[in-house]
């Protein structure tokens, strides 16, 4: 079992207010001109992946789109192509 932190894009509808950044956890966010914005963050385990995807939910967050990255955090950006999914 790998227990190394991953780094993850969680993409959301509109666009984050940066308040939000703190609120969730201090989270790199990118407001795409597509009217989403991409979260990424490195989570060490299940239970903080969940902590996150609830804080989103509570904040009223509509998640399109939940993947691992291989860049680190701190440089993840992510791709503005169609490699996205739509829904």
């Amino acid at each position: 079992m790998n227990t190394a932190p991953k780094t993850y894009a969680i993409r959301v509808d509109g666009h984050l207010d940066d308040h939000w950044s703190a609120w969730l956890g201090e989270l790199n966010m990118t407001r795409n001109d597509d009217g989403t914005t991409t979260i990424t963050t490195q989570i060490a385990d299940q239970a903080q992946l969940h902590g996150l995807v609830v804080g989103l939910r509570d904040i009223g967050a509509v998640i399109t789109e939940l993947r691992t990255t291989d860049a680190p955090a701190s440089a993840a950006r992510p791709p503005q192509t169609s490699a996205w999914s739509t829904r």
